[in-house]
């Protein structure tokens, strides 16, 4: 199976201002909604495998089950790895076929970022693999953090001009504000998009988005009524999405959205038919809704029809 590459995915969608979704996926039910959504919406879709899905899966089970997501779904997939902490977990991936890479030195001094970054774009770039890396740190922002305390872990526009030249990238995860999980706020969202606008300006590549998700309130609702405890949970909203999007960024990570409208829709089959035991009629809902939460994304991030 051929993928697409990361680049070719996002030079197209930076061109033309729309961004493309980057899905988490664990399992088959998980992989096919997503790419059933691509399939009906005709949207480039980036299929994500974090190292931790790939010891839950198996590399070889996820593999497969993507190749055949992306031969049904018939539009430009890529099979991207996502949080590649280290040289081996990129290298292991490209060895295995996939079409694209992140590695999130973020964590690490600045120099020792560029350095380890460098050197795994010159490894997958050898391969024709994209390569995408982070600069900043995600983590839940509020209202009231100072301008010190984000400037100690959002993205430094011009750090990120010189990361951008000293490593080569294909595109670059940025941090203005948000985080991971279904608690990503207190209070409103709080996104930096100054800080954003700059780095655009300073960067000739395409701008990522992790931590992303929305967090509906229906899809919470859903899940409180059948057991769900998920008090203060808060994603980012709709129009922050789209603002981001006008700034440059044409890669938008969700993994939230999904795994809480697949938990959503199981409790309440549990629930309602506490005698069912079949497990295709127990995910085979949770597919439905999941596949439902993706076409929605697509579609605000306007890569519906792109394909």
């Amino acid at each position: 199976m051929t993928f697409a590459t990361l680049k070719e995915v996002l030079d197209k969608a930076k061109a033309e201002k729309y961004a493309v979704g980057a899905f988490n996926i664990n399992n088959l039910e998980i992989t096919k909604a997503i790419a059933g959504a691509a399939k009906a919406e005709r949207s480039p879709v980036i299929l994500a495998v974090s190292p931790s899905a790939i010891k839950y899966a198996g590399i070889d089970y996820i593999y497969e089950i993507a190749c055949c997501a992306a031969k049904n779904a018939k539009v430009p997939v890529v099979l991207h790895l996502d949080h590649g902490t280290s040289f081996d977990d990129c290298v292991k991936c490209i060895r295995n076929g996939w079409s694209s890479v992140m590695y999130d030195g973020s964590k690490l001094p600045l120099e020792e970022n560029i350095a380890m970054t460098k050197k795994i774009v010159e490894f997958a770039h050898a391969a024709g693999v994209s390569v995408e890396a982070e600069l900043g740190r995600l983590a839940g922002v509020e209202g009231h953090v100072s301008v010190s305390e984000r400037d100690a872990i959002f993205t430094n526009p011009d750090e990120a001009k010189m990361f951008v030249e000293q490593t080569g990238v294909d595109a670059l995860a940025v941090a203005i504000g948000t985080s991971h999980g279904a608690f990503k706020f207190k209070g409103e969202a709080n996104l930096d998009f100054e800080r954003l606008d700059k780095i655009q300006k300073l960067v000739n590549i395409p701008i990522v988005l992790h931590g992303a998700s929305g967090v509906p309130k229906e899809v919470l609702d859903r899940a409180a009524k059948y057991g769900a405890k998920l008090p203060g949970a808060a994603g980012v909203p709709n129009d922050s999405i789209q603002k981001a999007i006008g700034l440059g960024v044409a890669k938008i990570n969700i993994d939230t959205d999904i795994r809480l409208a697949m938990t959503a829709a199981i409790r309440e089959v549990l629930a309602e038919k506490p005698d069912e035991f079949d497990p295709r009629k127990i995910l085979g809902p949770a597919e439905d809704a999941m596949r439902e939460v993706a076409i929605g994304k697509m579609r605000l991030f306007e890569s519906s029809g792109k394909a």
